[in-house]
């Protein structure tokens, strides 16, 4: 497979993680109402986050990418920091 179709095919596998996101959002109800969709609908929903994650792990091995990357700003602190170890000296 070209790299210009892993491209478009991920892109539109971003846009349907992020449309059905959105709809899941939008249909969550506050806590004690009742949901609107079955609950059969919302195994198939979870399914298809699923397939989807599956087929973008897949788009990131064949592009040999990791999939934990995640974008951050240049003036983010670093998670880990370096620590100077200075040995005492024995006092005896």
């Amino acid at each position: 497979m070209t790299s210009e179709y892993l491209s478009k095919e991920h892109q539109i596998i971003a846009t349907m993680r992020k449309v059905l996101s959105s709809i899941i959002r939008d249909t969550t109800p506050p806590p004690g109402r009742p949901h609107p969709l079955r609950e059969s609908t919302i195994e198939d929903v979870k399914h298809c986050f699923s397939l989807i994650t599956a087929r973008e792990k897949e788009i990131h091995e064949e592009a040999g990418k990791a999939m934990d990357m995640r974008p951050r700003y240049a003036d983010e602190p670093k998670k880990s920091q370096v620590v100077d170890f200075v040995k005492p000296d024995k006092e005896q």
